[in-house]
């Protein structure tokens, strides 16, 4: 009989890849629209489900990897959580609640530990370590300035701010998936690529659609 570990790991896998997919699909539907809108409600849970597995699997098994999985999974579960709650702050006037100072808190808590191991790993002569500084500096970058954000009003940008996360948190799902897939071949680079390709396509929608 298959163990809760198995069945958390492929659980894990197959949320990741529906959250491929339905992240795809929000890419290139109408902003907005009503298929936009349910591609959107799938990716979210599916990224859901991907920080919950994680957690049960580092905790059956807290060896160096998993923790790692682990911190990514913050970062990208964050990216999708505060892309999703943008849209509840569209009025100027929109505060942010506790769920998000707890939220934007723990991923800079987060990755900063990724960040300073990635540091670590990497002056011992291990490459890997600069895929755990590029995730966890994004993290903090991000992070940050939500919380920055949270004290003051709103800048009304709810729409670029929506955008830059979710597209955060799909490129690092193309990252986990590309990283299972071709890591022998590619090294690094197959965790890098997403995010060389994925950052230009932040700045082309946040140029679209931030307010003249």
């Amino acid at each position: 009989m298959p163990t809760v570990e198995v069945w958390s790991l492929w659980l894990y896998i197959a949320a990741g890849i529906v959250a491929l997919f339905a992240g795809l699909g929000a890419l290139v539907t109408k902003k907005g629209g009503w298929r936009h809108r349910q591609v959107g409600k799938v990716f979210l849970v599916s990224m859901g489900v991907v920080v919950a597995t994680v957690f049960v699997l580092v905790a059956i098994d807290p060896v160096a990897f998993r923790i790692i999985l682990t911190l990514v999974a913050i970062f990208s579960g964050y990216l999708a959580f505060s892309g999703y709650r943008a849209l509840s702050r569209k009025r100027p006037t929109s505060t942010a609640h506790m769920v998000d100072w707890g939220a934007a808190g723990s991923v800079v808590l987060a990755c900063v530990g990724l960040g300073l191991w990635g540091i670590n790993w990497f002056l011992d002569g291990n490459s890997f370590g600069v895929v755990m500084i590029v995730f966890g500096g994004i993290g903090i970058a991000f992070g940050t300035l939500d919380i920055r954000s949270f004290y003051g009003e709103n800048s009304g940008e709810w729409m670029v701010n929506h955008l830059q996360r979710m597209i955060g948190a799909f490129i690092a799902t193309v990252s986990a998936v590309s990283a299972v897939n071709l890591t022998s071949e590619l090294g690094i680079i197959a965790w890098l690529w997403p995010t060389l390709l994925g950052v230009p396509l932040i700045a082309y929608w946040s140029n679209k659609f931030s307010s003249p």
